[in-house]
C-alpha cells in the first residue's frame, strides 16, 4: 500500500506540507446525476419550481462552496481559486450537473470541483422537494483532473 499522504508517522492527521512544490495549472471536473419524477423536471426546465430559479441558484451555491471547501473538508487547503464553472444538463430522468475548478497553485482542485457538484445537487434537491422528496443524488465522483505530478486523468466509463 502506498504511504498515505495526510498521516504522519505515527498515524496522526496533518495537513500536507506543499510549499516546496511548484506551482501548475490545474483542473478538475466533478458530476453527478439527480434523478426526479417528471412533474419536478418540467418545473425545473419551465423555471415552475415554488422556490424560484432553481438552477441558477443552484449555480451559485455550487460556485460559493467551492470556495469555501477548506472551511468543511478538515485537511484541504484553503485555495485562490481562478474558475468555478457549472454547467446543468437536463435529461428525461432528471438534472446532470458538471462542476469545473481550475487553478496556478501547487495543490489539487478535485475536492473544490466535487464540492460544487455536490452542493448543487443538494441546491436542485431543496429548491424542488415541494415537488418531489424522493429525488435520488447519484453519481457524484470526480470525472477529470489535470495538472501536478500525477498529470491528466479521467475516469472510466460507468
Amino acid at each position: 500500500m502506498s504511504k498515505l499522504t495526510h498521516l504522519d508517522e505515527s498515524g496522526t492527521a496533518r495537513m500536507v506540507d506543499v510549499g516546496a512544490k511548484p506551482d501548475t495549472a490545474r483542473r478538475a471536473v466533478a458530476g453527478g446525476f439527480i434523478r426526479m419524477s417528471a412533474e419536478a423536471r418540467a418545473a425545473i426546465e419551465s423555471g415552475d419550481a415554488p422556490k424560484g430559479d432553481v438552477l441558477g441558484t443552484a449555480r451559485i451555491a455550487a460556485i460559493m462552496a467551492a470556495k469555501r471547501t477548506a472551511e468543511i473538508i478538515p485537511l484541504c487547503h484553503p485555495l485562490g481559486l481562478d474558475a468555478v464553472d457549472v454547467d446543468f444538463s437536463l435529461e428525461e430522468a432528471g438534472v446532470r450537473v458538471t462542476a469545473i475548478a481550475s487553478l496556478t497553485g501547487r495543490t489539487g482542485v478535485e475536492m473544490e470541483a466535487m464540492v460544487a457538484a455536490s452542493t448543487a445537487l443538494l441546491t436542485i434537491y431543496d429548491m424542488a422537494k415541494a415537488l418531489d422528496k424522493g429525488m435520488v443524488i447519484e453519481e457524484v465522483r470526480l470525472l477529470e483532473k489535470s495538472g501536478g505530478k500525477s498529470g491528466h486523468w479521467v475516469a472510466p466509463a460507468l
